[in-house]
């Protein structure tokens, strides 16, 4: 077993079956466990308490959003996407138009990503990327110790956004709005 103080960690298994990386979920069930498009496995510590509230912030509003249009799923960190490079990751925040029931969920149309103290930003950088490579139409990476929020749009380039207290979406997130006082580390 791995200390959690050795964490995040990544190794290196190209290649890898739905089933080998399922069992290796299972042996270490108490982390979040990736994989990436690369082959890289990435496993996390459950992340800590301002971050956790953070992401469920950012997940009940996304979710008043969904539900007041009455169409589309959101989803948290503990729901898994496998996508077309391979990639088997989990967002902090997710809406998906039509999830197929029964399948292993494609990629969602817009995610989130909040940073939290144990994230490695080039790290986090590269999973929104692949979001997008791999379907996503946007995606936001939120840090909010610097109070940014940077957008990531298919077949664009990243756009930074300092001190913002909202987000709008556009796109597949049409009118929804992320109120990001509550996100913010607070000095």
């Amino acid at each position: 077993m791995v200390a959690e103080a050795h964490m995040p960690m990544t190794l290196y298994v190209p290649g890898l079956t739905d089933a080998e990386y399922e069992e290796f979920c299972r042996k270490y069930s108490d982390f979040q466990v990736e994989y990436t498009g690369e082959g890289e496995i990435v496993v996390m510590p459950p992340t800590d308490l301002e971050t956790g509230n953070r992401c469920a912030m950012v997940v009940y509003q996304l979710m008043g959003w969904s539900l007041a249009r009455g169409m589309g799923v959101v989803t948290d960190s503990s729901s898994g996407y496998h996508l077309k490079d391979g990639a088997r990751l989990a967002p902090d925040a997710a809406w998906i138009s039509d999830p197929r029931p029964g399948q292993n969920p494609r990629c969602p149309e817009f995610v989130i990503e909040v940073m939290s103290p144990f994230d490695r930003k080039a790290k986090v950088e590269e999973k929104v990327r692949a979001w997008i490579e791999n379907g996503a139409e946007l995606a936001w990476m939120i840090d909010p110790k610097p109070k940014r929020v940077t957008v990531y749009r298919a077949g664009a380039g990243p756009e930074t956004l300092d001190g913002v207290m909202t987000i709008k979406g556009e796109g597949p997130v049409e009118g929804f709005e992320l109120d990001l006082d509550r996100i913010w580390v607070r000095r």
